[in-house]
């Protein structure tokens, strides 16, 4: 068995410097120190959020300041990790809207479960959860880490609404209207 070599063309000097090496990668440093810098100097300065971002979700209440959640925990059901805990309770009598029948006692997620799927928004048929457009959250405990109902609604605050479900007169027109 014969053993055939192959002859290898020999190198320039240039090449055995490595000189097109070297020159190509200060190329590519000398870009970059010429462009403009893309560092933002967080928390001060914050990217842009696109449209249909999925944050944090929170509670929030009708335009008269009354709770939205009517507690039927369709939102509790659909979380995949489980993060949605739901205590229903009784409406309080004289609170004016007794023709509801139930209203949440407790409401906690635990935002180190929650993957931020979007879906309790979505089942909701209140529209009492909303996803807002905070992604920075931190605490330094796991308690820390789960929103009870008074900070959920300190977080969602009030949004304009177009159900009129919990005055009965205005529910009462739009009925008649629909007919």
């Amino acid at each position: 068995m014969a053993i055939i070599t192959i002859p290898r063309k020999p190198l320039t000097f240039s090449e055995r410097a490595y000189l097109p090496q070297i020159a190509a990668g200060l190329r590519i440093t000398l870009r970059h120190l010429f462009k403009p810098s893309e560092t933002l100097q967080y928390p001060e300065e914050r990217p842009s959020i696109p449209p249909g971002y999925r944050g944090a979700p929170t509670l929030v209440m009708d335009p008269n300041g009354r709770e939205k959640c009517v507690s039927c925990q369709l939102c509790e059901f659909v979380c995949p990790p489980k993060a949605i805990r739901i205590a229903p309770g009784a409406v309080p009598e004289g609170s004016g809207v007794e023709h509801v029948e139930k209203g949440p006692q407790a409401f906690d997620i635990d935002m180190l479960r929650c993957i931020y799927c979007g879906l309790c928004e979505e089942v909701c048929p209140e529209e009492a959860i909303v996803l807002q457009t905070q992604y920075s959250m931190c605490g330094t405990s796991r308690e820390e880490m789960v929103n009870h109902k008074d900070k959920l609604y300190e977080m969602g605050g009030t949004l304009p609404d177009q159900h009129y479900k919990w005055d009965k007169k205005k529910a009462a027109e739009e009925a008649g209207n629909a007919h």
